[in-house]
């Protein structure tokens, strides 16, 4: 009797696994490519929402993904990207949270990131010139010459 008794709760174990827990803990991954928020910490960005939430990326191409599509991630209710308050990356080279629309990134350099080629934040244009000579890339820009056409770019 203890046996069956076993058997059965083993296999209601095992019946209640959920393969789709990385969408309902909307906090443990990211929501564009569902990789484990805390996997790279290097490439961790953050975004700051009007009315308090904070939602958590795995790298900067993420998280402008979500910027310039919320619509494609209802479970956020995140209509426009108007209801953003601020952004954050972490500098490359220092680990150090900077606010995303002072940081300047490489494009085009041989350092890849947690779902392929990605833009290297850096809080200067100074320290983003140093990134280049050692891990190379073929543009340095602000955040304010992201396009969608761009970041769709790193994702082919």
């Amino acid at each position: 009797m203890k046996k069956l008794f076993v058997l059965l709760l083993c296999i209601a174990a095992f019946a209640n696994t959920d393969k789709t827990a990385p969408n309902k803990d909307l906090g443990a991954y990211d929501p564009v490519y569902q990789i484990k928020i805390g996997k790279y910490p290097k490439f961790e960005t953050e975004m700051v929402l009007k009315d308090g939430r904070h939602i958590k990326f795995c790298c900067v191409k993420a998280m402008m993904n979500f910027y310039f599509h919320p619509e494609k991630f209802p479970e956020y209710g995140v209509k426009s990207r108007k209801e953003v308050e601020k952004m954050y990356v972490k500098d490359f080279l220092s680990g150090e949270k900077i606010d995303a629309k002072k940081a300047w990134y490489v494009f085009g350099s041989r350092l890849v990131g947690p779902h392929g080629d990605d833009l290297i934040p850096l809080s200067s244009k100074a320290r983003a010139e140093l990134f280049v000579k050692r891990y190379g890339g073929s543009r340095i820009m602000p955040i304010d010459k992201f396009t969608y056409g761009l970041i769709h770019y790193l994702d082919m």
